[in-house]
């Protein structure tokens, strides 16, 4: 364990105070225009107002200053594992969030169905983001015309929309390296990526890697959307610190999307079933209902305000945030000892990507400090008692709020 989870560790305690935790993915944003609104400021967001008016907020950097978090290295700074000692790469998430075992030497990556172009040049990275439905009869084709590569057994997965997960299996007790560079150049107008092998025992899985990209793209020619594939996220088997252990916490996943799953079972969460479609809100919700007596942490995750982020959809964004403002009464009414509502990074639809730019923080509960802050919004998040945070923060201060930890010293 971190110093920190060590110390977190000798300090929690059992209580019977129940912490929610809600992740609205990619929440951060930035104004079209110099000095305009973001989209959190954009949306109306009455019930959230409200919270804020309750509540302590602050801003927190995932990772570091300057630096852009992906979903796994932000999740990992949430739940207080330093994103810079714990490293997963986004495959290993997948395929676990999917139920697909890993085993030692194995390697998982997460790919995206793209949209490629003359000369190879990528027009879309996530191929219009087909169905599932459409995902499943690509992955079939794949499985057929790629069952393994020059003896290396190959399984491939769907995930959902645009996303799949491959496993190379290490074939004769041979392990695969998982230190290689990416296929998914994360920009459009340039072909895909060569894999290149950072170190000795990667050079086989990146020739894998590319004969994959090639004979997929082969297997793909006659489609007119989904004619190519992007690779970025290799991983082996990770391990992690328990989170419950270190906590002192029965926790639960609430979460719609694989790799999100994925990382809660690796530190240790349950991760509940939740019916209708993916990231159902409603169906959330009554998962959060249905289990809130048998556990006392709860992760709650909300994907929209992430995807549309990236779509570049400023209005879309600005809705998904509304609909969750609309269904937070639901939460509250579970009366949780401390709610926290946080992002995991920033995702500006004005970059389409993730970014850099610290997120919203709110905890409320029945021992915090006045606060200037009225709304949960960027701007007003720096007018907070809580200040600028790392992410690794965030646990100490939920199990602090929940008076779940010991006093440190004599």
């Amino acid at each position: 364990m971190s110093d920190l989870l060590d110390t977190i560790r000798d300090l929690a305690k059992p209580t019977d105070s129940k912490i929610l935790m809600v992740v609205l993915d990619g929440i951060g944003g930035l104004p079209l225009e110099t000095n305009g609104d973001t989209e959190l400021a954009t949306a109306k967001t009455p019930n959230l107002d409200a919270l804020a008016a309750q509540s302590q907020l602050g801003a927190v950097e995932l990772v570091g200053a300057g630096i852009t978090p992906g979903s796994g290295p932000g999740h990992l700074s949430l739940f207080g594992y330093d994103p810079l000692k714990y490293v997963v790469g986004r495959g290993a998430l997948s395929a676990v969030g999917i139920g697909v075992k890993l085993g030692a030497g194995d390697v998982a990556v997460r790919g995206n169905f793209a949209t490629l172009g003359e000369g190879r040049s990528v027009l879309d990275r996530r191929a219009g983001r087909p169905s599932d439905e459409k995902n499943a009869e690509i992955v079939a084709k794949l499985k057929a015309a790629i069952p393994d590569i020059d003896g290396t057994p190959v399984e491939i997965y769907t995930e959902s929309e645009h996303r799949f997960v491959v496993v190379f299996r290490a074939n004769g007790g041979s392990p695969l390296g998982a230190n290689l560079s990416d296929v998914d150049p994360q920009a459009t107008g340039v072909p895909p990526m060569t894999a290149q092998a950072h170190d000795d025992a990667s050079q086989k899985t990146a020739e894998l890697v590319n004969a994959f990209v090639q004979r997929a793209e082969t297997a793909l020619k006659d489609e007119t959307q989904v004619n190519g594939v992007l690779f970025r996220g290799y991983s082996d088997v990770p391990h992690f610190p328990s989170f419950d252990a270190a906590y002192q916490l029965k926790a639960a996943c609430i979460a719609s999307y694989p790799m999100y799953k994925g990382l809660a079972s690796l530190v240790g969460m349950d991760v509940l079933t939740v019916q209708g479609e993916e990231d159902a809100l409603d169906g959330k919700v009554q998962a959060l209902r249905d289990n809130w007596d048998k556990y006392d942490f709860f992760y709650f995750h909300v994907k929209k305000t992430d995807s549309t982020g990236e779509d570049g959809d400023f209005g879309a964004k600005v809705k998904k945030i509304e609909l969750f403002d609309a269904l937070l009464p639901q939460l509250l009414a579970l009366n949780p000892d401390v709610i926290a509502i946080v992002g995991d990074h920033s995702t500006p639809s004005k970059l389409a990507t993730h970014s850099w730019h610290p997120v919203p923080l709110l905890i409320r509960s029945n021992y915090g400090r006045r606060d200037l802050a009225q709304r949960y919004t960027e701007d007003e998040a720096l007018k907070g008692s809580l200040g600028l945070r790392r992410g690794t923060d965030l646990m100490p201060l939920l199990m602090a709020n929940a008076l779940k930890l010991n006093k440190y010293g004599a």
